[in-house]
């Protein structure tokens, strides 16, 4: 009997394009279990008799088709969660932000880019943390946090603010939980005053990125290492672009820019490791 769960080699090579073409992301030979599993999951959200159904429109209607960009976006990792690994947001407690508000003392701004921001676990927890460590050292100030992401639907996510017990059990001390957040039936609510220092706006790390003004903050972290090497090139490029000479750059544990860009100089801070513009 036929697997019309089961992805043919033309099928897994076009959709390993796809989400190349669209996300930079790489898809490894090795990935047809993934793209099989997430597919069935789309299929069942869709309403969908099988993937071999769901593909069947797609050959009909390649780029045009409905189904086109839920596919790509269904092969995307949205991997999250509150102050992720702990010890890049401790070194930003303890060094990276008191330094900042030196150097940016006379000017009284500050500009933080979380580049790859999923469903908003990652600025919330800057926004948090810049509120329960440094809100008397910030008053006057004008601090501006933007959040992006390629997927319009984690974006949606994100700016609702609303996560469930599981989400906000990974990362989140109860006493930011009952500090930041309040109860609605089973999901618990970010505070408005939290929500609105973020500014939530679809980007695609690898197509046109908009005029920028510079930022003094750039967390980039846990994306790099599913592009390949002239796409973290490119991305590492552009983002030393709109990075201050004297701003700070955060990658994934599994990140570097060594070997691949030498306009960044490697700088240990506390447990962790950030990037720095060369010159």
């Amino acid at each position: 009997m036929q697997n019309l769960n089961a992805i043919g080699t033309e099928d897994f090579d076009r959709i390993r394009t796809m989400v190349r073409q669209q996300t930079g992301i790489v898809l490894e030979e090795n990935k047809r279990y993934l793209i099989e599993s997430r597919l069935s999951t789309l299929v069942r959200k869709e309403g969908i008799e099988s993937i071999d159904a769901l593909l069947s429109q797609l050959r009909v209607g390649g780029s045009l088709c409905e189904l086109h960009g839920k596919i790509v976006e269904a092969m995307t990792t949205n991997e999250t969660s509150f102050f992720r690994d702990g010890h890049p947001f401790e070194a930003l407690r303890r060094f990276v932000l008191p330094e900042l508000l030196r150097l940016r003392a006379k000017e009284k701004r500050l500009r933080i880019w979380c580049a790859a921001a999923s469903t908003g676990q990652e600025p919330y927890s800057l926004a948090m943390l810049l509120r329960e460590q440094f809100a008397t050292s910030l008053l006057g100030w004008n601090v501006q946090i933007l959040a992006t992401d390629f997927s319009p639907a984690v974006l949606d996510v994100a700016r609702r603010g609303r996560f469930n017990a599981i989400e906000m059990s990974r990362g989140l001390t109860v006493p930011y939980q009952s500090k930041y957040f309040r109860q609605v039936d089973a999901e618990w609510e970010i505070h408005e005053s939290i929500r609105a220092m973020i500014e939530f706006r679809s980007l695609n790390l690898i197509g046109t990125w908009p005029a920028m003004l510079p930022y003094d903050l750039i967390l980039l972290r846990n994306v790099l290492i599913y592009f390949d090497l002239a796409t973290k090139q490119m991305v590492l490029r552009h983002a030393k672009k709109v990075l201050r000479g004297d701003g700070y750059l955060f990658l994934g544990g599994a990140e570097t820019t060594l070997n691949i860009d030498a306009g960044y100089v490697r700088e240990t801070v506390g447990d962790s490791v950030c990037y720095r513009p060369r010159g």
